[in-house]
């Protein structure tokens, strides 16, 4: 039983390596599309907003339009698509009410919620009005 324990761990630390590796990259994938969105004239008014139950990753505004924004960060497009479900959507669409809630002037702006797939590392794939929320 006792031989069995480093292994044990360290297939624990392994695999805890892995999860901070995948935030790291999550966490650059963020701030690329910041910079890259901040270069189109889009400012920023929040960035992981999150409330229990739901995160947005930025919230950014450019001109009369506020723009709630998902962002994954995977090896291939497929992968980042099926990783923001259904599910996602709606604990985004619910995090996106409370943020209005909390934020009414922005009712008085056009809203959008968008998509920002970040694929090997570095390239954007990003899909304005990715999803429709009541």
């Amino acid at each position: 039983m006792h031989e069995q324990w480093p292994w044990h761990r360290k297939k624990i630390d392994l695999e805890l390596k892995q999860k901070r590796k995948a935030h790291r990259y999550g966490y650059f994938a963020e701030w690329l599309v910041l910079l890259l969105l901040m270069l189109k004239g889009y400012r920023l008014l929040a960035r992981r907003y999150a409330v229990q139950g739901g995160e947005i990753d930025l919230i950014m505004r450019r001109g009369q339009l506020v723009v709630f924004i998902e962002v994954k960060a995977r090896r291939d497009l497929q992968s980042a698509i099926h990783a923001i479900d259904h599910r996602k959507w709606r604990k985004f669409a619910r995090t996106v009410r409370v943020w209005l809630q909390r934020n009414p002037w922005a009712c008085e702006y056009s809203l959008r919620c968008d998509a920002a797939y970040i694929i090997n590392g570095w390239r954007m794939h990003y899909i304005e009005d990715a999803f429709q929320f009541d």
